[in-house]
């Protein structure tokens, strides 16, 4: 296995509110809009994100505020 690829790791809401510092209402809100990653279903009643895409989003947030603060 090459050592540049990621191995995909999936993410409960607890983590994703954690490190996004968004509330679960928020998150499901964002997702119906389409500002935030929608989830993978893993089950009937389980849904997860994939870590990469939740810190594209974050790191996405911080190049915006950087932006703005360039301009």
């Amino acid at each position: 296995m090459p050592t540049d690829q990621v191995t995909p790791y999936l993410l409960r809401l607890p983590s994703v509110k954690r490190l996004c510092g968004l509330s679960r209402s928020e998150i499901y809100r964002r997702v119906a809009a389409g500002t935030f990653p929608a989830p993978v279903k893993l089950g009937e009643r389980a849904s997860a994100w994939p870590e990469h895409e939740i810190a594209a989003w974050c790191a996405s947030r911080i190049a915006a505020r950087d932006a703005k603060a360039a301009a």
